[in-house]
């Protein structure tokens, strides 16, 4: 691919990966993803054959950026540690009200059923790694699902009651219980 094609290619997915953090990867339409990087949609199938094409690669982009920013992490921290310091980010009013940087999954966790299998197949891979990432040994996986789970629809409530009392009030709940 060349520079160009590669580039055009980028602002396609962050575009694509903004409108599904706000949305989810069923509503957004390929011509409103391709307005915001600036384009027509006539160029859309020269990057992607389809929109769940598009919408999956933009998914799997923005999960493994969590996944690095857990990987970059101190390796001396103990799982509890690690799991502290994500749910302190996780959890967080700046998170929440993120349109940017933002985990897409409170936003796509109830279209899934509605999309192709291999959505729901990444984020079970995604799953899967994270915590392997966030588990200190192999006993804690149950627990460190639980925490996911806490954390995922904490914030997914969250943003759903938008900025105010109750939603701040239960992020700092949902924050304290992770352990």
């Amino acid at each position: 691919m060349n520079d160009k094609k590669a580039q055009t290619r980028e602002r396609i997915l962050n575009a694509a990966g903004a409108a599904l953090i706000q949305r989810g990867p069923a509503e957004p339409s390929v011509g409103e993803v391709m307005g915001a990087a600036g384009l027509t949609v006539g160029g859309f199938y020269a990057h992607f054959e389809s929109k769940d094409a598009m919408m999956l690669e933009a998914f799997k982009r923005l999960l493994a950026r969590r996944r690095d920013s857990i990987a970059d992490m101190d390796p001396e921290l103990t799982g509890e540690e690690r799991r502290a310091l994500v749910a302190a980010f996780y959890l967080s009013r700046k998170h929440r009200d993120s349109t940017e940087a933002a985990c897409p999954i409170p936003a796509s966790v109830g279209e899934l059923g509605r999309l192709p299998d291999v959505f729901r197949e990444v984020l079970n891979d995604h799953v899967e790694l994270m915590v392997a990432q966030l588990a200190g040994s192999p006993e804690e996986t149950d627990k460190v699902l639980a925490d996911v789970a806490l954390m995922v629809g904490g914030l997914t409530l969250a943003r759903a009651l938008g900025p105010g009392e109750l939603s701040d009030r239960l992020l700092r709940a949902a924050k304290s219980a992770v352990q």
